[in-house]
């Protein structure tokens, strides 16, 4: 698989590591032996550190070699990078590494082959023949040894964007209060009525004058005429009833709000050298030194 060195990975890295470089950072032997600088780092198309590239000056020697990076313990308070038991003699016999060379798998197998004695503990044996291992099925944790680091030195590098994520709330914008009162009004009504009245008409007889007989007058005291004498009055009564009806409901009616906002998102700048075989997809840093 390619390996590409940490800037053309990521241009940004200083700022994706927390201001960190590991670029200048002195290597020493733990025996305190200063075995030249950190020039570069390589990464795999994950994003994972494997190497550091190290400008040696240890026993007068100057070439660039790799070191992979679960052998190497950094402390960027003293700027510094230790490793364990790197001796001149594996300086000598490391392939010479610079930034124009395509790192393949054989050539990697070469640097392996150096350092796997290196990763021998007490009691177990570890092979270094490369006939044990088959460049189609080759994985980095066969040496995990090599290239695993431990959880305090194990970080990430995150690419971020930004998306829209479109949310629903429900806010009152108003209330409809509906209720009544009471107006006042005068109302005329038209009721035809009838009343009687007395009307007295005194005449003079037409037969003024003749004589009646002594016994059809009849002289009597106190004869009084009753006449009753009616009218109507009107009879002014209010009703209620019903003159409409009013109903309140509310509906929901559907519509679509539409919103711009600018978003952004971080992409990898990746430059290469010779014709690396690459597979297509989407690649993060995903280990920190």
């Amino acid at each position: 698989m390619p390996l590409y060195k940490l800037e053309d990975f990521d241009p940004a890295y200083q700022e994706t590591l927390g201001g960190d470089d590991i670029k200048g950072l002195d290597l020493y032997t733990q025996g305190g032996e200063k075995i030249g600088s950190i020039a570069d780092a390589l990464v795999d198309p994950e994003g994972r550190f494997r190497y550091v590239v190290v400008e040696t000056g240890f026993g007068g020697m100057g070439k660039q070699i790799l070191l992979p990076i679960g052998l190497s313990h950094i402390d960027y308070n003293a700027r510094r990078v230790t490793v364990d038991g790197l001796s001149k003699t594996q300086v000598e016999h490391l392939p010479e590494y610079n930034n124009r060379m395509t790192v393949d798998y054989d050539y990697e197998e070469q640097v392996r082959g150096v350092y796997r004695p290196m990763t021998s503990t007490a009691g177990t044996s570890i092979q270094s023949n490369t006939a044990a291992y088959d460049r189609n099925t080759y994985n980095y944790q066969q040496d995990a040894a090599l290239y695993d680091l431990d959880e305090q030195k194990h970080q990430v590098i995150k690419l971020y964007e930004e998306r829209l994520i479109a949310n629903k709330s429900r806010v009152k914008t108003g209330e409809v209060a509906v209720g009544k009162h009471i107006e006042t009004e005068t109302a005329r009504v038209s009721v035809p009525i009838e009343k009687e009245r007395v009307i007295i008409e005194r005449v003079t007889p037409t037969d003024t004058g003749s004589v009646v007989s002594p016994g059809e007058a009849n002289f009597q005291e106190g004869e009084v005429a009753r006449i009753e004498v009616f009218e109507e009055t009107p009879d002014i009564q209010k009703e209620a009833f019903v003159r409409e009806e009013v109903r309140v409901k509310k509906v929901v009616e559907q519509d679509t709000v539409e919103a711009q906002e600018t978003i952004r998102r971080e992409e990898l700048d990746i430059n290469t050298d010779g014709n690396p075989l690459m597979n297509d997809g989407n690649s993060t840093l995903n280990d920190r030194i």
